[in-house]
């Protein structure tokens, strides 16, 4: 998907299941769009796949993160 149709999820987007962040974008092709949390988009992806264009950024989670400095 093109990333200037689907910014990037940012820590105010919610799984509309559990609330937690959302990782995973379905944009329905007859409107609207649904959050997940990389749980639930596991879960619930493979029943959307033709229905929806998927943006799925939990591969976020397993990126290495920076250490932390004595500034930090």
């Amino acid at each position: 998907m093109n990333a200037a149709l689907a910014p990037a999820l940012t820590t105010a987007d919610r799984c509309d299941r559990c609330g937690a962040q959302a990782y995973v974008r379905a944009r329905l092709h007859a409107g609207g769009e649904l959050l997940f949390c990389a749980h639930h988009g596991r879960e619930h992806v493979p029943a959307l796949a033709d229905k929806a264009e998927i943006h799925d950024e939990s591969d976020r989670l397993t990126e290495p993160s920076l250490p932390l400095t004595a500034d930090d």
